[in-house]
């Protein structure tokens, strides 16, 4: 696709918050909130002209690698809020992009994503096939008060559940979407701790894909959890409260 003449390099979208995507409590679940960042960032990828259709014409597809997500407070049903998107640095195979999710001027969430160009044919990492010197890169633009990081896997992790990847946590690159590894470490914890809004952030690191019907074990170390295929690691979430 063309580059769409209301492309510009920040964008600003809005959403309502409706039931499907709330708790019990009427708050937004973080894996919907994490979902609007990713809806979010391919509408833009798409105005762009660096879309998931325009880099299948080269067999490529942008996934995720890290994810920082900063939490202030959780927007509730039906309230409209606004996400603000924007990339910090494109260069080769790698890109950074920050989100900030708004409710009017108040920021509620900041995220900063860290994406590969992925070859969808080979499975492996390329640099980006089509051009993007038309987005405005913002290196001095942070969404959140620290940058992706790398958790420290080097601690003994104990089993809380075996999983087999489901057809419904695929996505359209035929893999299980990120999102869906925070959710199946999410149900894991207690209840109440995930719906009173303990959580200030997450660190999320995505290591290896996994594909259907994948049997993993999920396991953790205090506020640290991987998920694990045949005992190697793809993928670790670092909760901070």
């Amino acid at each position: 696709m063309p580059i769409s003449p209301n492309f510009t390099s920040i964008l600003e979208q809005e959403y309502e918050i409706n039931f499907l995507q709330c708790y019990p409590n009427g708050l937004l679940k973080y894996t919907d909130l994490c979902n609007i960042f990713q809806i979010t960032a391919g509408i833009h990828a798409d105005l762009g002209g660096i879309s998931f259709s325009d880099m299948q014409e080269h067999h490529q597809a942008w996934v995720m690698s890290k994810m920082r997500l900063e939490i202030i407070s959780l927007p509730k049903w039906k309230e409209k809020v606004t996400v603000k998107t924007w990339i910090k640095s494109l260069e080769n195979s790698r890109s950074t992009r920050c989100l900030e999710l708004y409710r009017g001027d108040e920021k509620l969430a900041g995220c900063e994503t860290y994406w590969a160009v992925l070859n969808t044919q080979i499975r492996r990492p390329e640099n980006l096939a089509l051009p993007h010197e038309h987005f405005i890169k913002y290196p001095e633009h942070s969404a959140t008060e620290k940058s992706v990081q790398r958790i420290n896997l080097d601690v003994p992790f104990e089993k809380v559940l075996d999983y087999k990847v489901q057809l419904s946590d695929l996505d359209i690159v035929n893999h299980a979407n990120n999102v869906k590894y925070l959710e199946w470490c999410l149900n894991t914890m207690d209840r109440k701790f995930v719906l009173k809004q303990h959580i200030q952030s997450f660190e999320m690191n995505f290591l290896k894909e996994l594909n259907w019907n994948d049997e993993v074990a999920i396991s953790k170390n205090e506020n640290t959890y991987v998920i694990s295929k045949e005992d190697k690691i793809c993928f670790a979430l670092e909760i901070n409260e």
